[in-house]
């Protein structure tokens, strides 16, 4: 439930709403806006519903959410999320935020050389696996906290932001450590007690949408980590299996304009994994902003045929300069800058 309240609500009629939800055994969040705030309520509809809410004082009207994910729906909050990943780099505003770097933190000498080459094309946040889910528990599982402490380092030598995967609940706070925006990948899309957890922690969750997951199961997975305390939530439409083969995954990018439809939170694209096929990348990442995406995920290696993994969709960094080129023409016809 919303309770909407008066333009002149005062700091002391807010207080006393949010007090007496809370002495209820509700969970209120305070919403403020620029012209008026609300108050959205979750808890037992019951007791909800017996409440005289529009009589209380500085409220102007009630109402009710209906969708099971309401702290992620429109109905709870009408503005854009704008998450912050720090040094000035915002996802939801009308920059368009690019994120690129290689599938997996290798060592040091590519990470570092890739990162210096995607800032000076323009993307604004590094990516790179510490930790690697792979089908084959014979496959690369990553350097841990070695490529962690590496992806530090670009950061702190490049100005880049940093974006990295998190597997396991146990190293929440090491991963928390070193990176600025932790990514939910699509394997533990719903792996409830992780989501849970980051949702404790205040920095940022990059939620990737499950292989065969709907876009309500994406919100509801959302919804555990906003109900968790941490509303700086970005949603990442990677692709999802059907029957085609020819690409890795089908790329739903009718999930771009549905979830704006539905949802506050900021929707970013991974045209990398949603194909599978570096050929198909840079055409798919401007599809992704013509419908309206507020970032794009981009796998990028020096060497490609040398990649740990993921390297027949990894883009050559004169690729990638290219094709950032190419979409920052596609953001302007749109409205969008990059």
């Amino acid at each position: 439930m919303i309770i909407v309240l008066k333009p002149n609500a005062t700091k002391k009629q807010i207080d006393h709403i949010v007090k007496k939800m809370e002495k209820l055994g509700l969970k209120p969040w305070l919403s403020e806006g620029v012209e008026r705030s609300i108050v959205g309520v979750i808890g037992k509809e019951d007791v909800i519903r017996t409440l005289p809410l529009e009589g209380f004082p500085g409220v102007e009207k009630v109402i009710p959410i209906l969708k099971p994910y309401k702290r992620a729906s429109l109905d709870f909050k009408k503005t854009p999320t704008k998450v912050s990943a720090g040094g000035g780099v915002v996802i939801g505003g009308k920059e368009i935020i690019v994120m690129a770097g290689p599938c997996s933190v290798e060592n040091q000498k590519i990470l570092l050389e890739t990162a210096k080459v995607v800032k000076k094309s323009g993307a604004k946040i590094l990516r790179g696996g510490a930790f690697k889910p792979r089908t084959s528990p014979y496959s690369f599982q990553g350097l841990g906290e070695v490529g962690l402490k590496y992806l530090a380092e670009a950061r702190e030598r490049t100005g880049l932001r940093v974006v990295t995967e998190i597997m396991d609940v146990r190293t929440l706070e090491m991963v928390t450590k070193y990176t600025d925006i932790i990514q939910i990948g699509a394997r533990n899309m719903q792996n409830f007690d992780l989501l849970k957890e980051v949702g404790k922690v205040r920095t940022p969750v990059l939620l990737k949408r499950g292989i065969a997951s709907t876009i309500k199961e994406l919100l509801m997975s959302a919804e555990y980590i906003l109900a968790g305390g941490n509303k700086d939530v970005i949603l990442c439409e990677r692709g999802i299996r059907t029957f085609e083969t020819f690409t890795r995954n089908t790329l739903d990018l009718n999930a771009v304009p549905a979830l704006k439809s539905l949802t506050h939170l900021p929707v970013v694209v991974d045209p990398s994994h949603g194909t599978g096929r570096w050929g198909l990348v840079s055409v798919m990442a401007g599809a992704a902003i013509a419908a309206g995406a507020d970032g794009l995920m981009i796998e990028v290696h020096p060497n490609p045929e040398e990649a740990f993994s993921d390297g027949d969709q990894s883009l050559l960094p004169a690729k990638f300069d290219t094709m950032m080129k190419s979409l920052r023409k596609i953001a302007k016809a749109v409205g969008r800058t990059l």
